[in-house]
């Protein structure tokens, strides 16, 4: 057994924390309140999987008092219904600490589980699971010291039913046990990008506290190689010049070569996808399985990838920003250029954030 684990099992045992789990079939994750309704097989035979998201309305998943943390949250949902949408894009996911009422996360419901795009993706890593079919998991830990709420708002233009949904999470006594620092994620998008302007993947953020990772997702609008821009971190009052940059966008996703695998000049290279731990290239498409398509089904290429800053954090004790380059190579030329580009950003920091820009509207958000 992993005895990192266990040690940490042994101080929340000390501390008197407690295990609970939110979901449609024990809604206040009450002791003993869970599986109580009727199917019909009978009372407390599956009589609540599930819940339908109401058009235009916020439904909140979770609303829980006190201190604690949340450890795990699953879910999964259908990804198409009869109307022109995107599902996975058209559901907002808010969570809020401590009774604050600006969102600690605000982030499309797919793009938060690194499946951007409205599209599903297998992904295997540390921190965030999605395995077949949709089965979306994230075990980033999210404390707080006076309760925390999770909702979910529904943009698309129909009803959408069928979201299955658990929060695990445990109950802290003592409040004093709980860190200062808060989790934040949010998603940004340009469409397309501007030549000779990086993208930022991290509008400045003030406190101290650690970026934990990035899911970047490229729509690839002009041709040949993309991934040439170097990803940046400005530091705690960082001007013109980052204290960190890397070598090029597949580099810092953990890849190498353009994710290709070259051949020869006469064989058409592979482009290999993979999902590890701490990084991973789930995401490579040229063809439409949104079921929004008509008649064509070839479309720009898809990518998407994630980095995890776990081994390897970004500290900060006053400010940071996050930028990417938009750089790409034709032949020997390194070139600027202009791509669909959106990010979802994951970090600690304390305070939290206050000063939060809302997220982008759904025509803003939507595929093109």
């Amino acid at each position: 057994m992993n005895s990192e684990w266990l040690t940490h099992i042994q101080q929340a045992v000390a501390h008197g924390e407690q295990s609970a789990s939110i979901t449609a079939e024990n809604p206040t994750g009450r002791r003993g309140a869970g599986g109580r309704e009727s199917s019909m097989l009978g009372p407390g035979r599956k009589g609540r999987p599930c819940i339908t998201l109401p058009a235009g309305e916020t439904t909140e998943l979770a609303r829980i008092d006190g201190a604690g943390s949340i450890r795990h949250i699953w879910m999964t949902v259908t990804t198409h219904t009869d109307a022109v949408g995107f599902v996975l894009r058209d559901l907002v996911l808010r969570m809020y600490w401590d009774g604050s009422e600006i969102p600690g996360v605000e982030v499309p419901l797919g793009d938060f589980f690194c499946n951007g795009n409205g599209e599903r993706a297998l992904v295997t890593s540390d921190l965030v699971v999605v395995a077949p079919t949709g089965g979306m998991n994230a075990y980033f830990t999210m404390p707080f010291r006076d309760g925390a709420r999770i909702t979910i708002e529904n943009q698309h233009p129909v009803d959408v039913e069928g979201l299955f949904y658990q929060v695990d999470f445990l109950r802290t006594a003592d409040p004093a046990t709980v860190t200062d620092l808060r989790f934040h994620a949010s998603w940004r998008r340009e469409n397309p990008t501007t030549i000779g302007q990086d993208f930022t993947i991290l509008d400045t953020v003030h406190g101290q506290g650690a970026f934990l990772g990035t899911y970047l997702n490229i729509v690839a609008l002009e041709r040949y190689w993309y991934g040439e821009g170097e990803v940046k971190f400005f530091i705690d009052g960082d001007d013109q010049f980052p204290t960190i940059c890397g070598t090029g966008t597949e580099d810092y996703f953990g890849g190498a070569w353009a994710f290709q695998d070259q051949l020869s000049a006469d064989t058409e290279p592979n482009v290999l996808t993979f999902s590890a731990p701490y990084c991973g290239y789930p995401t490579h498409s040229t063809r439409d399985s949104s079921k929004q398509a008509v008649y064509a089904t070839a479309m720009a290429p898809l990518h998407g990838m994630y980095r995890w800053h776990v081994q390897d954090p970004i500290l900060f004790a006053e400010d940071l920003r996050v930028t990417v380059q938009q750089i790409g190579q034709v032949g020997p030329d390194i070139v600027e250029r202009s791509d669909d580009v959106s990010a979802v950003a994951y970090w600690y920091q304390n305070p939290p954030a206050t000063d939060r820009t809302p997220i982008a509207s759904r025509n803003l958000r939507r595929p093109r």
